[in-house]
């Protein structure tokens, strides 16, 4: 064997070890789950449910910090920068995907710039209206929406988020143009639909359901293929009158661009335990969600996809490049 033959190994073999040992021993700290989008929202949540989980078997605390704004970009990319050591982590959504084909300048690539750990849940999105709304179904809704053109809006938490583009493919397909009113996130957008101030909402599923309970929403549909056991009476898009009509969420963690191999694999195993666990598993199902707990390489290959999948849907709405 040449010496350099056997240096190359020998470091190698040091490389090995030294991620081994990182993995055993993290987390050694704190660690922040950067949620780009307002507190109250679908990805909010959802974080808080696992952070409260991973600090209890990690005797760590995992911290939720909501940033904000411009498509979910602040913090999206503030992850990107980040140290690639497994304590600054996102919790993030289809935007992740949607914002290389909508924006012409995105500060990040969402293949290069991070490690993907695992897809967390899959969930339809929610169309809501408030009560004030003359109409008591999607058809009703559709059909005054084409005999008022331009005069009904949409609430949702953002230019180029998902629940964004999820009902501009709604207007596409129903032959209509709701005029959209974005928020920094689902929870001012929520307020202002329970306010009367927007007349509809579509929205990620989770936030809408307790005010469905109370009345103070209505809901008109979900974006997926069947309907959810959360919600049995209220029937799918497509059923409501918008035919081959089905989005459906998703929600992941991803880490920094050359974060340790070995601490993305414990992040993966840990957080796939805590949502196949049987209590938090009945919860996201109750809530409507799917769990998913992925292997790294299996949400690289989902991202890379809805990826292609948005920029098809971008270009059949005709949406122009933000």
């Amino acid at each position: 064997m040449s010496r350099l033959v056997y240096f190359i190994a020998v470091m190698l073999a040091l490389l090995l070890a030294s991620g081994a040992a990182q993995a055993q021993e993290y987390p050694v700290k704190p660690i922040r789950i950067i949620v780009p989008s307002s507190p109250g929202g679908g990805t909010d949540i959802l974080a808080r449910q696992l952070s409260v989980k991973l600090t209890a078997r990690w005797g760590q605390q995992v911290i939720i910090d909501n940033r904000p704004g411009a498509g979910q970009m602040i913090g999206i990319s503030l992850v990107a920068k980040s140290p690639p050591d497994g304590y600054t982590l996102v919790m993030t959504a289809t935007p992740l995907a949607i914002n290389t084909v909508l924006y012409k300048k995105v500060p990040y690539d969402p293949i290069r710039d991070f490690a993907p750990v695992t897809q967390v849940a899959a969930m339809p999105n929610l169309l809501v209206m408030h009560p004030t709304l003359p109409v008591r179904n999607l058809k009703q809704m559709i059909a005054l929406a084409k005999s008022r053109p331009g005069d009904l809006a949409y609430a949702s938490s953002g230019v180029g988020t998902g629940p964004h583009l999820t009902m501009e493919l709604f207007n596409h397909m129903a032959g209509i143009k709701l005029e959209h009113v974005p928020y920094k996130g689902t929870g001012p957008a929520l307020l202002d639909t329970m306010s009367g101030h927007v007349p509809l909402l579509m929205s990620t599923l989770l936030p809408p359901l307790p005010h469905l309970k109370t009345g103070r929403l209505r809901a008109l549909g979900v974006t997926s293929a069947t309907r959810v056991s959360s919600l049995p009476d209220v029937p799918t898009v497509a059923e409501g009158g918008v035919a081959g009509y089905e989005v459906v969420g998703w929600y992941g963690i991803a880490a920094p661009a050359g974060t340790p191999q070995p601490v993305v694999a414990k992040l993966q195993t840990e957080i796939s335990a805590i949502l196949h666990a049987p209590e938090m598993r009945d919860k996201l199902a109750a809530d409507g969600a799917e769990a998913v707990g992925s292997k790294p390489e299996e949400f690289g290959a989902f991202l890379k996809s809805e990826i292609d999948k948005w920029g098809k849907v971008v270009k059949a709405a005709g949406i122009p490049m933000q």
